[in-house]
């Protein structure tokens, strides 16, 4: 960008010999500010041209911080019982499969009951099988006879294999008796984000009809996902693999650096916009679930007539710039007033101008305020 000073402007007059006042002569018109050269010295005015340049480059947006979806569980109780002992507390690392809690189950007392009876069962059918199967090969017994003890037999063997697999399902102790004491597992390593569990608390199963409820939340907080919200008309400009800023207020580890993995394929029919996601590792544990950030998206950039974003000015409504005017005889330093259109929402130190300036003009980009104030 080529910039200069106002004090070029004013050493070329002079040096034309076109000093004459030390202030103006005549009174400006409505839509321009006059100044003398000293006065022009004493604003310390500074100029941009108007060129065509890069822009953009930069996509802003905000979001929020929640867990991973493949680093956080839920967990409620299989069975229905009263919790009698708490074996994690809030805060605590586990590994998956170590007990959370135990709890008094009928259910699972049923369980292994059930268990047991399918067992004698089997054993019972398996033998009446094989008694039948041997009178038959000795042509002492009917096949109809050998046929339903088959039948029964397959049956109980399939009655078996279910009541096992129930009694594995609720991690049931090894042991020949019944016992009704549950422990209720990790089913990932993580951390103890929430209990609601309390020794004494009634709990209704999961998969017994009941209303149940969240006993214990775990999550890993090595790693977060950030969502934000992405306007559709960015979507064509971000993409998956884009690097991502990511600032935190009040971390002391923000900004951090890391890119797009995943751009939603749907917009949100009442924000018209797309959610995106990065990942934002977090091995400090600085960071938690629910945190507000700001997001800086690099972009490709684009070439447009465009002037430094401070050149504008917003006054009772209306965006104008200053733009030099040659000086009068005189040696008064002239400014116009021209409204601009400008598009604001491009992000940067440039914006890019639709409509009321040229290029090779020259602009103010410093000091303009206190040129409107004159005006």
């Amino acid at each position: 960008m080529n910039r200069t000073t106002l004090l070029l402007l004013i050493g070329l007059t002079l040096a034309c010999g076109q000093r004459k006042a030390e202030a103006p002569s005549a009174v400006s018109p409505a839509n321009e500010v006059w100044l003398s050269p000293a006065q022009a010295q004493n604003a310390n005015l500074e100029l941009a041209t108007v060129a065509v340049q890069p822009v953009g480059g930069l996509v802003q947006t905000t979001g929020r911080l929640t867990f991973d979806d493949r680093r956080v569980t839920h967990v409620f109780s299989p069975v229905g019982g009263r919790v009698t002992r708490l074996l994690a507390d809030l805060g605590q690392r586990v590994r998956a499969g170590q007990p959370l809690a135990l709890i008094d189950s009928p259910d699972l007392g049923s369980a292994l009951s059930d268990a047991r009876k399918a067992e004698a069962a089997y054993a019972v059918a398996e033998r009446e099988h094989q008694r039948q199967k041997e009178l038959f090969e000795a042509h002492a017994g009917a096949q109809r006879d050998l046929e339903a003890a088959e039948a029964a037999w397959k049956s109980a063997l399939a009655e078996r294999d279910r009541a096992r697999q129930r009694a594995a399902f609720l991690h049931a102790p090894d042991a020949k008796g019944v016992s009704q004491g549950f422990e209720l597992r990790a089913p990932i390593a993580g951390e103890v984000i929430a209990r609601t569990a309390n020794p004494g608390a009634d709990v209704a199963g999961q998969y017994g009809g009941g209303t149940t409820s969240e006993l214990f939340t775990l999550g890993d907080l090595d790693s977060l996902w950030l969502m934000a919200d992405l306007y559709d008309l960015d979507l064509f400009r971000v993409k998956v693999g884009s690097v991502a800023e990511v600032t935190i207020p009040g971390c002391p580890e923000s900004p951090v650096k890391t890119k797009v993995d995943w751009i939603s394929g749907v917009l949100d029919p009442a924000t018209r916009t797309a959610k995106l996601r990065c990942v934002i590792p977090n091995r400090s544990h600085l960071l938690r679930p629910e945190m507000f950030a700001k997001v800086t998206l690099q972009v490709p950039q684009q070439k447009a007539l465009a002037i430094p974003r401070t050149a504008l000015v917003r006054l009772g409504g209306q965006t104008f710039a200053f733009v030099v005017r040659p000086p009068s005889a005189n040696g008064t330093v002239r400014f116009e007033r021209r409204p601009v259109q400008a598009d604001e929402q491009v992000p940067g130190d440039l914006v890019p101008v639709k409509e009321g300036l040229k290029a090779g003009e020259q602009v103010v980009m410093k000091g303009a305020l206190s040129l409107a104030g004159v005006s």
